[in-house]
C-alpha cells in the first residue's frame, strides 16, 4: 500500500507544481512547461522503480519516527517555499512577460541533462544507503550505521550533490534568468543543511568520525 501511495504522491506533487508553472505562464502552449512536466514525470517513475522493493526505506522516508532536528524542519519548510517561488518566477518570466530574451533550445536541453544527471546521482545515493531518510535524524530505532560504500567513498553527502545539480537545471529548462536568484538561495539552504547534518552525524552517530577521516569531502571531491 505504501508503494502505491508513494507513486500517487509523486504524480500529484509534480502535477501540482507543473500547474503552478502553467498558471503563472498564463497559457498552455508553453513549451518549457511541458518539458518541466515530462522531466518530473520521468523523475517520479525513476524514484519509484529505484525504491519500490525497499519497503523499510519507503516507510522511513514517508513516516520518519521521532528525533527529527528542529532546524531541519525549518530548512525543509523554507526550501519548499523557495522552490515554489522558483516556479512562479520561471512561469511569469519565460511564459508570460518574457523578461528573459533570446530563447535558445540548447540552454533548455542542457537543463534537462543536468536535471537527469542530478536525479540519477540522488537516486543512486539513496539506493546505496538504507538509512537515506527524508529528514535529519539518528535512526536508533532502525540500527543506524555509517554508509561508506559506493558513492559514499567519494563524498559524504552524494544525495545533496545530486539535488544541487538538479536545481541548477531548473532555470535552464525554463530559460528564466530571474528564477536563478531563488535557485541560488535554495542551493545555499542545501549547503547549510549538508553542514548541519554532517555535524549531527559527527556528534551522534557511532563510527562517523572515523568515516570522515577516510572520506574527507562533504559534497564536492577535493573542494568541500
Amino acid at each position: 500500500m505504501e508503494k502505491v501511495k508513494l507513486l500517487i504522491k509523486g504524480f500529484v506533487t509534480n502535477i501540482a507544481f507543473s500547474s503552478i508553472l502553467f498558471i503563472c505562464a498564463g497559457r498552455m502552449d508553453y513549451t518549457q512547461g511541458w518539458i518541466f512536466l515530462s522531466i518530473n514525470i520521468l523523475a517520479t517513475l525513476m524514484n519509484y522503480f529505484t525504491i519500490h522493493k525497499n519497503s523499510e526505506l519507503i516507510n522511513e522516508r514517508s513516516k520518519p519516527s521521532e528525533g527529527i532536528k528542529s532546524w531541519d524542519k525549518l530548512l525543509l519548510g523554507l526550501s519548499a517555499l523557495i522552490y515554489v517561488i522558483i516556479i512562479v518566477l520561471a512561469g511569469l518570466d519565460s511564459g508570460r512577460f518574457h523578461w528573459t530574451l533570446n530563447f535558445n533550445w540548447n540552454v533548455s536541453i542542457s537543463g534537462v541533462i543536468l536535471t537527469l544527471v542530478g536525479q540519477t546521482l540522488f537516486l543512486t545515493a539513496r539506493s546505496q544507503n538504507n538509512f537515506f531518510s527524508s529528514v535529519v535524524r539518528i535512526q536508533k530505532d532502525r540500527g543506524h550505521v555509517v554508509c561508506d560504500t559506493g558513492l559514499y567513498k567519494i563524498v559524504r553527502h552524494p544525495g545533496y550533490l545530486g539535488m544541487i545539480i538538479s536545481l541548477i537545471g531548473l532555470p535552464l529548462i525554463t530559460i528564466s534568468v530571474w528564477s536563478i536568484i531563488p535557485t541560488l538561495i535554495a542551493i545555499i539552504l542545501l549547503l547549510i543543511r549538508t553542514s548541519l547534518e554532517d555535524k549531527t552525524l559527527i556528534n551522534e552517530l557511532d563510527g562517523y568520525v572515523e568515516y570522515t577521516k577516510k572520506t574527507r569531502s562533504k559534497l564536492i571531491p577535493f573542494v568541500w
